[in-house]
Formats: structure tokens, C-alpha cells, sequence
């Protein structure tokens, strides 16, 4: 990158241990703008500021371990095969233009020195400098401690856990119809969902919608033996929404035979045996945990101000401020990471959602862009447009502006129409609107790929040695 050249190897700035490569911290010409975390606040920050500013007065370096942005709204129709996983992300060297990209997990932040320190996935670790810092590392999946969990269960927080999952229940469902054991059968076609929240309750309805209509093809195996189950702690599910949709919803998948347990929690999930807190037992070789997020705990090892939570605490213009009021020069943070005061509703904080991440990004380029130039901050506003949530083909939920509630068809046609507007780059949306007409004509593929998780496993087998005895008889 021009303006962070690499001037060689060097001691950690505040210690002599191992040595560490670090970016060179010549007096630069116009100040560095470091972008930390290319998900959506820092896809769509860094493309605003860049709009905002020429090569000459900013420059902007975006660092993420993944050399794409993932449009999260849309990982449910990812796994249920209804987009292609790959628009569903938006490459950033093609979406950033203008911007550096360095590929890189950020493990500390010292602010203070105004230095960030990056491990690549191959080479040692190494520190660059900045002027200005935006921090958008959003969130992590938010576990606990249930025995089995960690061995058993799959996340879903970004596009491979959704082709993970994908796969696995149609893999699962291939392999049943070809296995007589009952209890075998019945364990493969069980598939455990935990958290009813947006995320939760879209990924089980669309994986369950697709696995249901992948059942014509499949003569050995009928409808009712899938079994899909919906764990959730609270006494409702989709509280994003009014109670009157949550109850709707909560309807409409009863009536597809899922099994719902509200008040529940997941107590144990031991080599695929799943208990319930209130006294359900049943085993599955499928958990998809999808309850809660937490910001990214990276942010613990570093000098910025943070909340209880682990966010980063801001002001309302986006600017990082302390506990004491007074605001941290030169930082900013936007996103899931960060605790954004709601200025329509005093005493609570911006919820972690992608309509206001994007919309926060954009704020924050605008007005660091503002600073450059010596003029004001404004504060961040949004009211709430609503929330929209996908069931499955043709089937939705939706509450627009607040008291406007939809349902159905309707509710499922604005969910595709909202969410290909927010996604990145004209490419991607023509890309995704493309796909959808193919998969209404010609229905969507239901095939399992589960080999892409292992591609080198048919080699390896292939490649063992054959033993001395067998190469002997052989030979002979």
C-alpha cells in the first residue's frame, strides 16, 4: 500500500519481547483514516468517507481477516439455497475503491499511541500507525458454557456456517433415506434450532421450508419424519416485532408441525443428546445456535473506553467517549461493538441490527469527513422503519414505521425488496434479483456439497499406503 509502506522488523513499541513488524511512522502527508472490521460498518464508512474525501486529503485502510463484507439479512436464504452464498458477500477490493485493504485479524488497539496490531493468517504479527480510527469489529456468536455445545453445535454468524448448515441437512437427509435403523433415522432427521430470535427464527423456518420441499425427491423418506425443534428462553419469540406478529408467528410454524418450547433453555447437548430445561429429551446430529450476540472481545485488549457489555462507549455523533464525558480524540465506532445512544428513545442504545449499522456507517464518514475539513459533527438519528422477517418462500412477516403490520406474501415481497436495496454494489443486487427469477422458474437446487468442507479427503484416502502384504499378493 503507498501510504502504509513496510520500513522492516523492529521491537513491539512498549516492550522488548518477541520482535513484531511494524509500519513505518514517517511524518505522512495526509492523515490515515484505519478501518477496523469490513462488515457493514466498515464496508460502508469507508466508502462514504472516500466519497466524501479525495486521495489528497484522506488516506483510508480497511483490515479484516475476510476479503469480503456479509450481508447478514440474507444468510437464511443462503442456507435454504434461494441466493447464491456467494452474493450474499461483497468482495471488498471491488467494492472499496480507492480504499487499501489489508487481510488480518486485529489482536490490540493502543490507542494512545495511535497504533493498531495485525496477525495475518500466514507471517508474524506487525503494528500500523494511524491519524484517525474507526472501529466497526462488530459482534461474535454470544455462547455459554453447556456441556456439549462447543463439540456439537454450529453457528450461524456468517456465510460458511450458513453452507455448513445447508449441506449438513440435506446430507443428513441423504444419508437417511438409504439407513434402516430407526433410531438412527430418527436422530439424522432431527434438527435443533436454539434462539427465536430474527435470526433464529429465519434460519429454522427457510432450512425447514427447503428441507420440506426437498422431500419429493426423496421416496424413502417421508414429511413426517423430519423433525425440526425451536428452543427459546423467553416466554415469545421475534420480540423485534409486536406480539401480535410474534403470535403469528408462532402459529404459522406450529401449523408446519415445528416443535416450539418457550421458557426453555438448552441444559446439555452431550455427543448430539439434547436436554432441555423442562424435561425434553431427544437426540440430533444438527444444533444451530443462534442465540444472541456479544461484541467482539477483541475490544478487552485495548485502551478504548467500553461498557459492561464490552462496548465501546460513544456519544451520539459517533465519537468514542469516556466515562467522564470527555470524548477520546480521533476514534470513532459504530455498529454491533459499539453502545450508540437512541435519541428517540433517552436511556437506551441503538439496537445491533443492519438497518442501523448501515445507516450509523454512513453518519460516521460524513462526519469524520466534517473534522477533516474543521466543521461540527452532527448527532446520529433514526427512527425505526420497521423490521421484516422471511418464513420460507412466500411467507413473511413485516411492521413498517411502527404500527403498519403485514403478513404473508405481502410481508415476504417486502423483505426480498428492502434488503436487496441495502445490499452493496449494483452487481450484487442484479446478481441476487437474477437468481431469485431462476429459482421461480426453474426451482432452487437441493443438493448436498458437504464434501467442500473436506475437498482434499477423497485424496488423502486414495493417497494412503497400500500395506506390504497387500503390495506383495498384488505383485504376484
Amino acid at each position: 500500500m503507498p501510504q502504509n509502506t513496510m520500513s522492516g522488523v523492529a521491537g513491539d513499541p512498549s516492550s522488548s519481547d518477541a520482535p513484531v513488524a511494524v509500519a513505518s511512522s514517517r511524518p505522512r502527508k495526509v492523515p490515515r483514516v484505519v478501518v477496523l472490521g469490513g462488515g457493514s460498518v466498515g464496508l460502508y464508512s469507508a466508502r462514504r468517507l472516500r466519497r466524501r474525501l479525495g486521495r489528497r486529503e484522506a488516506a483510508i485502510v480497511v483490515v479484516d481477516p475476510r476479503p469480503y463484507m456479509t450481508y447478514a439479512p440474507f444468510l437464511p436464504e443462503a442456507a435454504a439455497g434461494s441466493i447464491d452464498p456467494r452474493y450474499v458477500v461483497a468482495p471488498h477490493r471491488r467494492a472499496l475503491k480507492g480504499v487499501d485493504v489489508l487481510q488480518g485479524k486485529v489482536t490490540e488497539i493502543r490507542h494512545d499511541h495511535r497504533q493498531v496490531q495485525i496477525l495475518p493468517e500466514e507471517g508474524d504479527a506487525y503494528w500500523i500507525t494511524y491519524d484517525h480510527l474507526i472501529v466497526g469489529l462488530g459482534s461474535v456468536a454470544r455462547t455459554l458454557p453447556i456441556p456439549g455445545l462447543a463439540e456439537q453445535g454450529i453457528g450461524f454468524k456468517n456465510v460458511e456456517e450458513a453452507i455448513a448448515v445447508r449441506n449438513h441437512v440435506l446430507n443428513r437427509i441423504d444419508v437417511a433415506s438409504s439407513t434402516w435403523d430407526p433410531e438412527l433415522r430418527r436422530r439424522m432427521l432431527t434438527f435443533v434450532f436454539v434462539g427465536g430470535g430474527f435470526a433464529g427464527v429465519e434460519a429454522l423456518a427457510e432450512v425447514e421450508d427447503m428441507a420440506r420441499s426437498a422431500m419429493r425427491y426423496y421416496g424413502a423418506v417421508g414429511r413426517d419424519e423430519l423433525r425440526f425443534v425451536l428452543v427459546e428462553g423467553s416466554p415469545r419469540i421475534l420480540p423485534e416485532v409486536s406480539e401480535e406478529l410474534g403470535v403469528y408467528t408462532l402459529e404459522e410454524l406450529r401449523k408446519r408441525r415445528i416443535e416450539i418450547h418457550l421458557s426453555t433453555f438448552l441444559n446439555s447437548c452431550v455427543d448430539g443428546h439434547v436436554v432441555l430445561s423442562n424435561g425434553v429429551e431427544l437426540d440430533s446430529e444438527t444444533i444451530v445456535w443462534t442465540a444472541g450476540v456479544k461484541a467482539n472481545p477483541v475490544l478487552q485488549n485495548s485502551d478504548l473506553p467500553l461498557d459492561s457489555l464490552g462496548r465501546v462507549t460513544c456519544l451520539a455523533t459517533l465519537q468514542i467517549v469516556r466515562e467522564d464525558g470527555t470524548i477520546v480524540p480521533d476514534a470513532w465506532a459504530a455498529g454491533d461493538c459499539a453502545a450508540v445512544p437512541d435519541l428517540y428513545h433517552p436511556g437506551t442504545f441503538c439496537p445491533p441490527n443492519a438497518q442501523h449499522a448501515i445507516r450509523e456507517a454512513n453518519h460516521l464518514g460524513d462526519n469524520l469527513a466534517r473534522i477533516l475539513r474543521s466543521d461540527e459533527p452532527t448527532e446520529y438519528r433514526h427512527k425505526n422503519v420497521g423490521a421484516v422477517a422471511s418464513l420460507g418462500m412466500y411467507k413473511g412477516v413485516a411492521q413498517m414505521f411502527g404500527r403498519i403490520k403485514v403478513r404473508g406474501l405481502l410481508a415476504w415481497v417486502l423483505h426480498r425488496t428492502y434488503h436487496v436495496f441495502a445490499m452493496p454494489t449494483w452487481n450484487r443486487k442484479l446478481r441476487i434479483m437474477a437468481g431469485w427469477t431462476a429459482a421461480l422458474l426453474l426451482r432452487r437446487e437441493v443438493v448436498s456439497l458437504g464434501t467442500l468442507h473436506d475437498p482434499r479427503a477423497e485424496f488423502r484416502r486414495a493417497s494412503v499406503p497400500r500395506a506390504p502384504a497387500e503390495a506383495s499378493s498384488r505383485e504376484t
